[in-house]
């Protein structure tokens, strides 16, 4: 029996090993693909990225792109990283920030998802809406207050741009120092180009980003799936043992899941079920929702290390933008009480009305997040 069990505790452990290289080796992937969008993109567009992405030189526009691709892909993750590349190609990282705010919006439709999970029982259906729905007020809100001042001032912008060029020129922390990155990832793209150029000579560029399009979804997605095997567990109990221990641990509980599940959707998912059983208060959930949006910029700095030479500085300036924007939110939001009761509110009042008439849940969940951005693309392009 002994000898039975030993056996069984040796086979999980060789399991669970090649589970966690097997997300090495997807992480692997990841920052592989974004250098391989910002290779691509770089070559297709000559230099000329402001041209090619025109339709969004006004802000609000950039933002409506943000919010619409990560609805539709639910996963800020790949979008970020993709507008990491991006902007590593040539996109001007002052239309990129707008795209960056859009997505943490876009993002929170998956847990809203979930919540539908709950819409045949009413009072749980209320609590579970509510839980989902207060990180779709509070990403609006933030971007209400910092959108405007970005516009006029430019402080992520130019705060993130001071760091970026630290932390690549300096001598002590230098991102330009991991060298490594470069030559571990450059063989498997130039294995990629010449596959794309065998496909098609002339769309040899595009044919490169579809493919590093293709290899993040696929890279984020099992990355996402072995680690809710590994991890989610894990994270339930941080979460059981650290939510009701007041607003930072919260936060941070939040910020250490997300970082750990590589995935602000599957944090903030696993608390509408606990909100729609009862076993936590909104207000409880609340700042844990807060330290997913925080957790969630891992990805992009992380796929900012796949970037080198001129465009290292501007891909993880648009990184860094995502984590001082994230951070700031939470830290000014939270911490004035007028402020952070607009959420709550918001989350409370939108709930009832969607309990009592199951329908309006529908109706916001696709009006927020595809009719309206949707609607406001298409004025925009009428009027141009």
């Amino acid at each position: 029996m002994t000898n039975i069990s030993a056996s069984t505790t040796n086979s999980n452990t060789a399991v669970r090993i090649i589970q966690w290289l097997l997300v090495l080796f997807l992480i692997y992937m990841l920052i592989t693909a974004v250098g391989m969008i910002g290779s691509g993109f770089k070559g297709a567009t000559k230099g000329q990225a402001m041209e090619l992405f025109a339709f969004a030189t006004n802000p609000f526009m950039g933002l409506i792109v943000g919010v619409i691709a990560t609805a539709m892909i639910q996963s800020s993750s790949t979008v970020t990283s993709i507008i990491v590349g991006l902007v590593a190609g040539g996109l001007p990282v002052e239309m990129a920030v707008p795209m960056v705010m859009g997505a943490n919006i876009g993002t929170t439709i998956t847990n809203t998802i979930v919540s539908l999970g709950h819409i045949g029982k009413k009072k749980e259906f209320r609590r579970a809406f509510a839980a989902a729905t207060v990180h779709d007020f509070f990403n609006v809100m933030a971007v209400a207050i910092f959108l405007p001042i970005e516009i006029i001032f430019h402080p992520l912008q130019k705060i993130a741009g001071f760091f970026a060029a630290h932390l690549v020129g300096g001598e002590n922390l230098s991102v330009k120092g991991l060298n490594f990155i470069k030559p571990m990832t450059k063989p498997v793209i130039e294995e990629f180009k010449n596959l794309a150029e065998f496909i098609s000579q002339p769309g040899a560029h595009v044919i490169l980003i579809v493919f590093g399009i293709f290899v993040i979804f696929f890279a984020i997605i099992f990355i996402g799936k072995l680690l809710k095997k590994l991890m989610v567990g894990r994270a339930k109990a941080i979460m059981h043992a650290s939510i009701g221990r007041g607003p930072i641990s919260g936060i941070t509980s939040g910020t250490i899941v997300t970082v750990l599940v590589q995935s602000s959707s599957t944090t903030t998912s696993l608390m509408v079920p606990l909100a729609g059983a009862g076993i936590f208060k909104l207000k409880q959930i609340y700042p844990f929702t807060l330290g997913a949006n925080i957790g969630t910029t891992i990805t992009a700095l992380l796929a900012a290390t796949a970037i080198s030479g001129p465009a290292a500085v501007l891909a993880l300036q648009i990184a860094l933008v995502h984590f001082i924007y994230n951070t700031t939110a939470v830290a000014l939001i939270y911490s004035i009480k007028f402020l952070r009761k607009i959420p709550l509110r918001g989350a409370l009042w939108m709930a009832r009305v969607a309990s009592e008439k199951k329908v309006y849940a529908l109706l916001y969940m696709i009006g927020v997040f595809f009719v309206i951005p949707g609607l406001m693309v298409f004025l925009y392009q009428l009027m141009a």
